[in-house]
């Protein structure tokens, strides 16, 4: 280690509580949503794959501070009997200028480092990386639900070398001094032991701590608050999978929310060395050759690797990056062997059959698996029974099945190699990549007319025909420990928002719009300072596919001044005088873009005609009228053209959801009712029979808790809708509700009555929900195109067609919980809130989620029209990183001539 290393808007519902850590148990998938490395040549995981894709030769002689070569290194150690401390091969893997750790970071003072484990430090560094990977500390879930689980050997390492040296080594050696030169003077020999103490530097009382090994683990869960399980194991080389296996168990049980799974190994200590030497482990050419005929022994390497795991449904709703699916995991001992450090094919064979039973799949089924990434140590013996193991459970028949081990590049990590390993695998499906293998020249005779097909050069993985791209790890470690990961490619998920834009040109308002990017604010400020005139004249231009941005929309001199002060500030910024700006786009950075539909609202007045137009869509033929049928049937229909305009333009959201009966306009919108349904809907229905309840709703300037409070034990008024922190609804008899209104301004807390008496979410509702159970049982319901949430549940949309059907009648009883519902989605990785509808659930939004970032706008607005504020919610878009990314085209927002 080199360094010290509006309409009723909504309440929450008596008895209903959000439940959390409900995950998928029994064979549930993992997802691999973050990693974190060092390990021979890489000093993160973005740095091992690179090099793994590269086919990078990480291998070097040893470095002398690690042992002298001159007093260990024997070419002819290998010839004879072993001899401690004597060994033929002197090459290996090390990570020396690059383990460096800031322990300030991490609260460590720089005076304790030097009693520290270097792979201590190497786990606090790696799990940040993991973390930050992730999506960093705010997207992680409750600290009490996180847990992390390290491999780690019983290897020697270099702060517990120094501490043995500290206590024992200088009693031997002052023991011989005392008997080789007895009249050696006892001050004399206490000025020996000091000089001999100061080369192990000064002495920590973290030291202790420092050295033992459980604490790596440990030492991760205390300085990130981590709650959960902590603990390191050792199965020696297959501890990282069975690490992983751990972690995969506890998130499938439901004990934890999230893992961190990896392995420690940071030892290079002579008696490592030589135990591996005695054993005839270590390459006498100084090469590792795995899966090659010629192989003759390993090479010694070290690294930290680490993985975040979820479970795949929770990962999906946040919409994190998913490398990779666990779909199974499975381990096994030797049992009564004939020799204890010999490897046992049967061993292997039941690891690898018990990870396949968990993912409940066939191994020899028809593209199964598509790459092994093999144990693969290069020495004779245990690749030999590796490759037999292989062709027991996949069979010698069938297409291709490539072979590889990241060893030929970095040597063997050890504890830590099962996690570069996995690294690897994840990578390549994420990729879809095959990765080379070095060293492969003439491959190893038991591959032989298999289909088992060591890969040489980096290539590209095709999706098979039947089944997905699928990986396996394989982990054995002496003394008969065998652990075996099966991985698959992640699902297929909405990446709405990563399109271009397709504004088209036209309108009568004749507005520009002017967007800017660069790779920093400082260099965006620097594009903003020329005359006003060059900056009109890049308009309606396409820029650079940039991360930091800026639009402007109808620029003027004014516009341009207060653009370039935003510019130089440096922080985002988001609307005023219609600039948006942003250093770091939300939606770029993996941010998820949500539709968010209004329902009734007190005033309601689309501007869509100018939208239907420009986009040759009918208009809306709205009925304009007020009772509850005609009301949802123009909210249903401005909702449908807005969406529809917004798809014409590029614009998809990755998840939807409604307030109140705008929940409706989503399912519309999603494909589970298809466009005929409000028809289908009206007709089951005599709008002039409906019985509606007679009752009152009145909006309250103060949240959901204060209005219970207010309402005590009553029974006549009820919260029905539970907006944000500072608004709530309450409903019920029409002289009680007006009582509270009178009883809250009294206290200063602003209110108003509605104009609506439908009873929905409310119990009140019941008599009329009984008249339209008929109507909604005719509508037939289809799979929804896109991810719904609801906001009676505050969760998304069940699959089954029945819940549903119980679902949708359930919110016309329940209160409608959008305050919690924003913060779900946020939770979920939301982060701009696109109100697809005239209303003010925005504000709803913006007041739920106070300062933390996020876009919340509105495509339809009574004070200007429809195509200017599309318009704006596109320039919006673009600045947050719509189409963001080297995989997406680039957007284009024009504007009006």
């Amino acid at each position: 280690m080199t360094t010290p290393a509006t309409g009723p808007a909504t309440g929450p519902a008596p008895g209903l509580v959000t439940g959390r850590g409900s995950g998928a148990a029994g064979g549930g998938p993992i997802a691999v949503v973050g990693l974190g490395a060092v390990y021979p040549g890489a000093g993160s995981a973005a740095e091992l794959w690179a090099n793994i894709r590269a086919g990078v030769d990480a291998i070097t002689d040893v470095p002398p501070h690690r042992w002298d070569p001159a007093v260990h290194h024997d070419p002819s150690a290998g010839d004879g009997p072993p001899r401690a401390g004597r060994f033929a091969c002197r090459r290996g893997g090390f990570v020396d200028d690059l383990a460096t750790a800031d322990p300030a970071r991490f609260g460590i003072p720089p005076s304790a480092v030097a009693g520290i484990e270097p792979d201590q430090l190497l786990a606090l560094r790696t799990a940040a990386e993991a973390i930050a990977d992730a999506g960093g500390d705010e997207r992680l879930p409750d600290r009490d639900r996180i847990g992390v689980v390290l491999g780690r050997g019983g290897h020697i390492g270099p702060a517990l070398a120094r501490y043995d040296q500290r206590i024992t080594a200088f009693q031997q050696v002052a023991a011989i001094l005392t008997e080789l030169l007895p009249d050696l003077p006892a001050a004399r020999l206490e000025q020996i032991r000091d000089a001999f103490h100061a080369r192990l530097g000064p002495e920590s009382p973290d030291a202790p701590a420092g050295v033992l090994p459980n604490l790596a683990a440990s030492r991760v869960a205390n300085r990130f608050d981590l709650r959960g399980p902590a603990y390191t194991l050792d199965a020696a080389c297959a501890s990282s999978l069975i690490a992983v296996e751990h972690a995969v168990r506890a998130l499938r049980s439901g004990q934890c929310d999230a893992m961190l799974a990896g392995a420690v190994h940071h030892s290079h200590h002579v008696t490592l060395w030589s135990v591996l030497s005695g054993l005839r482990a270590l390459s006498p050419t100084g090469m590792i050759r795995p899966l090659d005929r010629a192989a003759d022994g390993t090479l010694l390497s070290e690294g930290t690797g680490m993985a975040l795991l979820k479970r795949l449904p929770d990962a999906l709703r946040a919409g994190d990056k998913i490398y990779a699916v666990i779909r199974g995991v499975g381990s096994s001992s030797d049992g009564r062997a004939s020799g204890l450090l010999s490897p046992l094919v049967d061993g292997q064979v039941l690891a690898l059959e018990r990870a396949w039973a968990d993912a409940g799949l066939d191994p020899i089924a028809p593209d199964a698996a598509g790459l092994v990434e093999a144990h693969g140590t290069g020495t004779p013996a245990e690749d030999a029974a590796e490759l037999a193991a292989l062709l027991r459970v996949f069979g010698d028949r069938g297409s291709p099945l490539r072979v590889g081990t990241v060893k030929s590049m970095i040597g063997h990590a050890m504890p830590a190699a099962g996690m570069a390993g996995l690294i690897k695998a994840a990578c390549a499906l994420h990729d879809a990549v095959l990765p080379p293998t070095l060293h492969v020249t003439e491959p190893h005779q038991a591959m032989t007319g298999t289909r088992l097909t060591p890969v040489r050069e980096t290539a590209g993985w095709e999706r098979p025909a039947h089944a997905p791209r699928r990986a396996v790890v394989n982990a054995f470690g002496l003394g008969g420990t065998n652990a075996h990961v099966v991985l698959e490619e992640a699902p297929a998920v909405s990446k709405a928002h990563l399109g271009p834009l397709r504004l088209r040109a036209g309108g009568a308002d004749g507005e520009r719009v002017l967007r800017l990017a660069a790779r920093t604010p400082a260099e965006l400020a620097d594009l903003l300072r020329v005359p006003d005139d060059e900056l009109l004249g890049q308009c309606d231009r396409e820029p650079a596919d940039l991360p930091c941005r800026l639009a402007i929309v109808a620029p003027d001199t004014r516009g341009f001044t207060l653009a370039r002060a935003v510019a130089e500030r440096g922080t985002p910024w988001r609307g005023r005088g219609d600039i948006w700006f942003t250093p770091r786009p939300l939606l770029a950075a993996g941010g998820r873009l949500a539709f968010l539909f209004p329902g009734f609202e007190p005033s309601f007045e689309p501007r869509v005609d100018d939208v239907a137009d420009h986009f040759g869509l009918d208009r809306p033929a709205l009925t304009g009228r007020t009772d509850l049928i005609g009301h949802a049937a123009d909210v249903m229909a401005v909702g449908w053209l807005l969406a529809r305009a917004l798809a014409e333009t590029g614009v998809r959201p990755d998840v939807a959801a409604g307030h109140s009966l705008g929940e409706w306009t989503a399912m519309l919108v999603s494909g589970m009712y298809r466009p005929d349904a409000m028809d289908t809907f009206v007709g089951a229905l005599d709008p002039g029979g409906l019985r509606v309840p007679d009752v009152a709703y009145g909006a309250l300037g103060c949240g959901a808790d204060r209005a219970l409070e207010v309402l005590g034990t009553r029974a006549d008024v009820v919260v029905s809708h539970d907006n944000c922190p500072h608004q709530s609804v309450v409903c019920g008899d029409p002289g009680a509700v007006r009582e509270i209104l009178r009883r809250l301004a009294s206290e200063g807390v602003l209110g108003q009555e509605l104009p609506f008496r439908t009873g929905f979410h409310t119990p009140m509702a019941a008599p009329l929900l009984e008249q339209l159970r008929p109507a909604f049982r005719a509508l037939t319901l289809h799979p929804a195109e896109i991810p719904l949430w609801s906001a009676t549940t505050v969760a998304p949309f069940p699959r089954d067609e029945d819940e549903i059907r119980d679902l949708v009648l359930r919110h016309l009883l329940e209160p409608v919980r959008f305050s919690e519902l924003v913060e779900e989605l946020h939770g979920a990785g939301v982060r701009a809130f696109v109100q697809v509808g005239p209303g003010s659930i925005t504000g709803f939004v913006g007041d739920r989620l106070g300062d933390r970032e996020h876009l919340a706008m509105a495509v339809n607005v009574p004070q200007r029209s429809g195509m200017a504020q599309l318009r704006r919610v596109a320039a919006a878009l673009w600045a947050e990183g719509h189409g963001a990314g080297p995989s997406a085209a680039p957007p284009v927002v024009p504007s009006g001539p």
